[in-house]
């Protein structure tokens, strides 16, 4: 009775601070205290010393930063304009023609930039005006970049499973790997949506005047080498486990530098604001970080995981019940929180579930990224809305229903990885 009273004056706590607008890892570490103080015989002064200092001072968390400074570094050269230069003749052929630059960028700056934001401003800058220009419709042209762009969170280097690995404890570098099949087979069913789309509405596609040869388009192809060799370098000393996540992500900074100097770009000023944008959204992000963790260690106090885990147990729910219970939780929760909140804010309480399920963690990882990547496109706080809005000027309501069919296709890639769950562990498997 006392965990029940405990979780509920916990929950009211949080929302209360959440929605006075003190920031989220604050808000963790405030509801932690409240908890420890109030409901424990330790002290709560010195367990969030402890705690904070322990978490601030993990190694595997160094990844996190480098990463987000990689994506800054990226963000702020001409990546973006070579890009299109390289895709655009090679989708003229597709139903859907250039709408699939923006699923194939996606993917692209996905795997070099780890943030679902960064993907959605980086490749809508280049895109957007160019598709419109051409004539095609900006319900389409909208919709194919904020779906996609949701990529950001899954395939590797990626932020946000940086996170997960943490907190539960599992090896980063075989959620990398557990990420790149699932993250292709995203792209492949937004892709196969464009071009069904295409052909039932033939007429709303506009026409190519460019017609290529295969050396012209060889020739164009030239421009996305420095960005495949970015990639590959920095997954494949991975998966060939030369380097650690850490290695790898400190490998993509440098190739992130030294690509931003050949193109011309890498000015002292673009220097210096790459350098203070990572250091800004790592300080967030290591704040929620460490308010996390303090209030894991709270909850353990209290109970409140193991009487949580002993209820859903007590309820007889299969597998396959328990993952649709929780993924409907985590589309209702992430409709409020962005993601990694999400993640660090649940982590405690949902892993012993799971545990006892008998469902592999590395899988649910996966299935729990690309269900908070719906989130992404869901108001009102879905972060890639608020990032077309700034772009286009369209109304959040009005982006989040052209986004719709993606929400959909990604709830279509939760069930396939359920009944194959070797979309995610056949990789991981081979490290």
């Amino acid at each position: 009775m006392n965990e029940v009273i405990a979780s509920v004056l916990l929950v009211v706590v949080l929302l209360a601070l959440l929605g006075g607008g003190v920031w989220v890892g604050l808000a963790l570490a405030g509801v932690a205290w409240f908890g420890m103080e109030f409901f424990t015989p330790r002290a709560a002064g010195d367990a969030m010393a402890l705690t904070i200092w322990g978490s601030a001072s993990s190694w595997t968390l160094t990844a996190l930063p480098l990463f987000v400074w990689m994506g800054e570094i990226l963000y702020r050269t001409n990546l973006s304009e070579s890009m299109f230069r390289g895709l655009a003749p090679w989708v003229n052929a597709l139903p859907g023609r250039l709408l699939h630059t923006n699923v194939i960028g996606c993917t692209i700056f996905a795997a070099v930039s780890g943030s679902s934001a960064a993907t959605c401003a980086t490749v809508g800058k280049m895109n957007l005006p160019e598709l419109k220009k051409r004539g095609y419709p900006d319900a389409q042209i909208i919709g194919s970049l904020g779906g996609p762009a949701t990529l950001g969170l899954l395939i590797p280097p990626s932020i946000i499973l940086i996170v997960y690995g943490v907190s539960a404890e599992l090896s980063i570098s075989k959620l990398f790997m557990a990420g790149v099949l699932p993250g292709l087979l995203l792209a492949l069913l937004f892709s196969g949506w464009l071009m069904g789309w295409a052909l039932l509405h033939p007429d709303q596609v506009p026409r190519s005047d460019e017609r290529l040869t295969l050396r012209q388009k060889v020739h164009e192809a030239r421009h996305l080498i420095p960005v495949v060799l970015l990639i590959g370098s920095v997954i494949a000393s991975i998966y060939t486990g030369i380097a650690t996540a850490t290695e790898a992500a400190a490998i993509g900074v440098t190739g992130a530098l030294v690509l931003s100097a050949v193109q011309g770009s890498l000015t002292w000023a673009n220097f210096r604001a790459a350098l203070f944008g990572a250091t800004r959204l790592y300080c967030m992000i290591a704040l929620i970080l460490a308010g996390a963790a303090f209030m894991t260690l709270s909850m353990g106090y209290i109970g409140l995981p193991r009487q949580l885990a002993t209820f859903v147990g007590s309820l007889g729910l299969s597998p396959g019940m328990l993952i649709i219970v929780l993924g409907l939780f985590y589309v209702l929760i992430g409709c409020f929180l962005d993601g990694i909140s999400t993640i660090v804010l649940t982590m405690s309480v949902v892993l012993p579930i799971i545990q006892a399920a008998g469902i592999d963690p590395l899988w649910f990882g996966i299935f729990l990224v690309i269900t908070v990547e719906t989130a992404q496109i869901t108001p009102p706080v879905g972060f890639n809305l608020f990032v077309l809005q700034g772009m286009t000027g369209r109304q959040v309501t009005y982006i989040a229903r052209v986004c719709a069919p993606y929400f959909l296709l990604m709830v279509l890639a939760l069930v396939l990885l359920w009944h194959f769950p070797a979309i995610v562990t056949a990789l991981p498997s081979h490290m």
